[in-house]
């Protein structure tokens, strides 16, 4: 079971636009990891521009499973797992990671907000923390 992007997007009008995200392509072949982390932002930004305000849904792609909640106010959240990946768990943390997100950051700075301009460093810790690890023997 893995965790592979964890991503925050605004959902304007008239566009989805990427406001953060984290990513764990560590699991990939070096040289495909720039295209693997490529693919991840771009279906995360067409599951949410698809998305309607105030729904959640898990969608499959190719090998894996993309799990997008868009708040009513526009802000969404994507994660991006392997098939074994608990959905209820992947839920959870889009929840946490939205309202934590909506604290910290002005929705002034929402729609015109991008991975450079906007400062909240948690995905990262929360990709990890939320990583199942196999148990040691």
């Amino acid at each position: 079971m893995r965790l592979y992007s964890l991503s925050v997007l605004y959902k304007g009008d008239p566009k989805v636009h990427l406001l953060k995200a984290a990513y764990d392509v560590s699991t990939f072949n070096f040289f495909q990891r720039p295209s693997v982390q490529e693919f991840m932002t771009f279906t995360s930004q067409l599951i949410v521009e698809r998305s309607e305000l105030g729904s959640r849904a898990s969608v499959k792609e190719q090998e894996y499973l993309c799990h997008v909640y868009v708040r009513n106010d526009g802000l969404a959240g994507v994660v991006i797992g392997d098939n074994e990946y608990p959905q209820r768990v992947c839920f959870t943390l889009l929840d946490k990671v939205l309202d934590e997100f909506s604290r910290q950051v002005s929705k002034i700075d929402w729609p015109s907000g991008s991975p450079a301009t906007i400062s909240y460093a948690a995905l990262d810790g929360y990709l990890i923390k939320y990583q199942v690890r196999p148990a040691r023997r």
